[in-house]
Protein backbone atom coordinates (compact mmCIF):
# COMPACT_ATOMS: atom_id res chain seq x y z
CA UNK A 1 0.00 0.00 0.00
CA UNK A 2 1.57 3.05 -0.94
CA UNK A 3 -0.17 6.49 -2.21
CA UNK A 4 2.73 7.25 -4.49
CA UNK A 5 1.97 10.86 -5.93
CA UNK A 6 -1.42 11.30 -6.99
CA UNK A 7 -3.47 14.31 -7.49
CA UNK A 8 -7.41 14.49 -6.59
CA UNK A 9 -9.70 16.45 -8.24
CA UNK A 10 -13.63 17.26 -7.20
CA UNK A 11 -15.97 19.80 -8.01
CA UNK A 12 -15.05 22.49 -5.31
CA UNK A 13 -11.47 21.31 -4.06
CA UNK A 14 -8.14 20.28 -5.92
CA UNK A 15 -5.61 18.17 -3.64
CA UNK A 16 -2.20 18.67 -5.43
CA UNK A 17 1.35 16.90 -4.04
CA UNK A 18 2.56 19.77 -2.05
CA UNK A 19 6.13 21.55 -3.46
CA UNK A 20 7.69 24.48 -2.76
CA UNK A 21 6.02 26.82 -5.29
CA UNK A 22 3.37 26.49 -3.15
CA UNK A 23 4.69 27.93 -0.30
CA UNK A 24 3.77 31.61 -1.38
CA UNK A 25 0.36 30.55 -1.54
CA UNK A 26 0.11 28.73 1.86
CA UNK A 27 1.50 31.31 3.60
CA UNK A 28 -1.70 33.41 1.93
CA UNK A 29 -4.25 31.05 3.20
CA UNK A 30 -2.71 31.13 6.61
CA UNK A 31 -2.77 34.67 6.85
CA UNK A 32 -6.64 34.67 5.97
CA UNK A 33 -7.31 34.88 9.77
CA UNK A 34 -3.62 34.41 11.32
CA UNK A 35 -4.52 30.82 11.74
CA UNK A 36 -1.09 29.87 13.35
CA UNK A 37 -2.16 31.95 16.61
CA UNK A 38 -4.72 29.45 17.47
CA UNK A 39 -2.17 27.34 19.99
CA UNK A 40 -4.15 24.28 19.41
CA UNK A 41 -3.50 24.53 15.54
CA UNK A 42 -0.46 23.20 13.77
CA UNK A 43 -0.19 26.19 11.34
CA UNK A 44 2.79 27.43 10.56
CA UNK A 45 3.48 31.13 10.71
CA UNK A 46 5.55 32.93 8.01
CA UNK A 47 9.03 32.54 9.64
CA UNK A 48 8.45 29.00 10.22
CA UNK A 49 7.11 28.18 7.05
CA UNK A 50 9.84 26.93 5.28
CA UNK A 51 10.97 24.48 8.05
CA UNK A 52 7.33 23.15 7.99
CA UNK A 53 7.69 22.32 4.38
CA UNK A 54 11.32 20.71 5.06
CA UNK A 55 9.84 18.45 7.39
CA UNK A 56 7.21 17.69 5.17
CA UNK A 57 9.04 16.76 2.15
CA UNK A 58 10.93 14.37 4.58
CA UNK A 59 8.11 12.20 5.76
CA UNK A 60 7.37 12.14 2.38
CA UNK A 61 10.82 10.74 1.05
CA UNK A 62 10.92 8.56 3.76
CA UNK A 63 6.70 6.53 2.73
CA UNK A 64 5.30 8.34 6.04
CA UNK A 65 3.05 10.50 4.54
CA UNK A 66 1.63 12.36 1.61
CA UNK A 67 1.42 16.09 2.01
CA UNK A 68 -1.16 18.07 -0.03
CA UNK A 69 -1.86 21.85 -1.41
CA UNK A 70 -5.92 22.00 -1.56
CA UNK A 71 -6.74 24.38 -3.99
CA UNK A 72 -10.09 26.21 -4.72
CA UNK A 73 -11.04 24.48 -8.16
CA UNK A 74 -12.88 27.14 -9.74
CA UNK A 75 -10.49 29.79 -8.72
CA UNK A 76 -7.37 27.94 -8.87
CA UNK A 77 -5.87 29.62 -5.72
CA UNK A 78 -3.96 27.60 -2.87
CA UNK A 79 -6.32 27.75 0.11
CA UNK A 80 -4.80 25.47 2.60
CA UNK A 81 -3.27 22.04 2.72
CA UNK A 82 -3.77 18.57 4.10
CA UNK A 83 -2.13 15.41 4.25
CA UNK A 84 -2.15 11.10 4.26
CA UNK A 85 0.51 10.20 7.39
CA UNK A 86 1.83 7.78 9.46
CA UNK A 87 1.51 5.56 6.61
CA UNK A 88 1.82 1.97 7.80
CA UNK A 89 2.05 0.05 4.35
CA UNK A 90 2.25 -3.57 6.35
CA UNK A 91 -1.22 -2.92 8.63
CA UNK A 92 -3.11 -1.47 5.66
CA UNK A 93 -3.61 1.80 8.18
CA UNK A 94 -3.23 5.82 7.80
CA UNK A 95 -4.32 9.23 9.25
CA UNK A 96 -5.58 12.08 7.32
CA UNK A 97 -3.97 15.33 9.48
CA UNK A 98 -2.00 18.60 9.09
CA UNK A 99 -5.07 20.10 7.52
CA UNK A 100 -5.94 23.64 7.77
CA UNK A 101 -7.58 25.97 5.59
CA UNK A 102 -7.77 29.92 5.47
CA UNK A 103 -10.69 31.14 7.63
CA UNK A 104 -12.51 32.49 4.86
CA UNK A 105 -13.19 28.76 3.58
CA UNK A 106 -13.42 27.29 7.01
CA UNK A 107 -16.75 25.23 7.30
CA UNK A 108 -17.36 25.51 3.60
CA UNK A 109 -18.09 22.16 1.14
CA UNK A 110 -13.96 21.89 0.66
CA UNK A 111 -13.30 20.71 3.65
CA UNK A 112 -16.17 18.22 3.13
CA UNK A 113 -15.24 17.14 -0.33
CA UNK A 114 -11.38 16.65 0.76
CA UNK A 115 -12.36 14.40 3.00
CA UNK A 116 -14.69 12.59 0.63
CA UNK A 117 -11.97 12.03 -2.05
CA UNK A 118 -9.10 11.19 0.87
CA UNK A 119 -11.17 8.89 2.32
CA UNK A 120 -12.27 7.45 -1.34
CA UNK A 121 -8.64 7.01 -2.34
CA UNK A 122 -7.78 5.09 1.00
CA UNK A 123 -10.20 2.75 1.05
CA UNK A 124 -11.27 2.07 -2.70
CA UNK A 125 -7.87 2.41 -4.22
CA UNK A 126 -5.25 1.86 -1.36
CA UNK A 127 -7.35 -0.92 0.16
CA UNK A 128 -6.88 0.59 3.90
CA UNK A 129 -8.50 -1.42 7.07
CA UNK A 130 -8.60 1.96 8.74
CA UNK A 131 -7.97 5.73 8.65
CA UNK A 132 -7.18 7.81 11.39
CA UNK A 133 -8.25 10.95 12.37
CA UNK A 134 -6.13 12.84 15.60
CA UNK A 135 -6.81 16.10 17.55
CA UNK A 136 -5.60 18.45 20.64
CA UNK A 137 -8.12 17.88 23.18
CA UNK A 138 -8.26 21.54 23.55
CA UNK A 139 -9.78 21.68 19.98
CA UNK A 140 -13.59 21.55 20.14
CA UNK A 141 -14.25 22.55 17.07
CA UNK A 142 -11.96 20.03 15.34
CA UNK A 143 -13.45 16.78 17.15
CA UNK A 144 -17.07 18.45 16.27
CA UNK A 145 -15.84 18.78 12.67
CA UNK A 146 -14.13 15.13 12.62
CA UNK A 147 -17.42 13.36 14.33
CA UNK A 148 -19.54 14.94 11.89
CA UNK A 149 -17.44 12.57 9.00
CA UNK A 150 -18.87 10.07 10.70
CA UNK A 151 -15.78 8.57 12.29
CA UNK A 152 -15.70 7.23 16.08
CA UNK A 153 -13.96 7.89 18.89
CA UNK A 154 -10.94 5.37 19.53
CA UNK A 155 -9.95 7.03 23.07
CA UNK A 156 -7.84 9.52 24.08
CA UNK A 157 -3.66 9.71 24.03
CA UNK A 158 -2.87 11.31 27.60
CA UNK A 159 0.28 13.56 28.12
CA UNK A 160 1.27 12.30 23.95
CA UNK A 161 3.01 15.14 22.95
CA UNK A 162 5.48 17.68 23.72
CA UNK A 163 4.88 21.01 21.83
CA UNK A 164 7.25 23.60 20.40
CA UNK A 165 5.46 25.75 23.37
CA UNK A 166 6.02 23.01 25.85
CA UNK A 167 2.98 22.09 26.26
CA UNK A 168 2.16 18.47 26.80
CA UNK A 169 -0.79 17.90 24.25
CA UNK A 170 -3.64 15.30 25.40
CA UNK A 171 -4.64 13.83 21.83
CA UNK A 172 -8.21 12.13 20.74
CA UNK A 173 -7.99 9.58 18.60
CA UNK A 174 -10.89 8.80 16.03
CA UNK A 175 -10.94 6.35 13.22
CA UNK A 176 -12.78 4.86 10.31
CA UNK A 177 -13.02 1.57 9.43
CA UNK A 178 -13.33 -0.58 5.80
CA UNK A 179 -16.90 -1.94 6.76
CA UNK A 180 -18.17 1.44 7.82
CA UNK A 181 -16.72 3.42 4.97
CA UNK A 182 -20.11 2.89 2.47
CA UNK A 183 -22.07 4.67 5.25
CA UNK A 184 -19.65 7.55 5.66
CA UNK A 185 -19.36 7.96 1.94
CA UNK A 186 -23.03 7.96 1.55
CA UNK A 187 -23.50 10.80 4.78
CA UNK A 188 -20.61 12.21 2.59
CA UNK A 189 -22.16 12.69 -0.76
CA UNK A 190 -25.36 13.59 1.29
CA UNK A 191 -23.17 16.92 2.71
CA UNK A 192 -21.68 17.91 -0.24
CA UNK A 193 -24.55 17.64 -1.81
CA UNK A 194 -26.72 19.72 0.42
CA UNK A 195 -23.85 22.14 0.25
CA UNK A 196 -23.73 22.56 -3.09
CA UNK A 197 -27.21 23.24 -3.40
CA UNK A 198 -27.13 25.90 -0.52
CA UNK A 199 -24.35 27.97 -2.47
CA UNK A 200 -26.33 27.78 -5.42
CA UNK A 201 -29.47 29.03 -4.47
Amino acid sequence: MSPGSITLTGQHARLTPLTQDHLTGLQAAASDGRLWELFFTSVPSPENLTAWFTIASEQRDKGLALPFTVFDQIQNTVIGTTRYCNIDSANKRLEIGYTWYAQSYQRSAINTECKLLLLAHAFEILGCNAVEFRTDWLNQRSQKAIERLGAKRDGVLRSHMVLPDGRVRDTVVYSILKHEWIGVKANLEFKLKRAASDIST
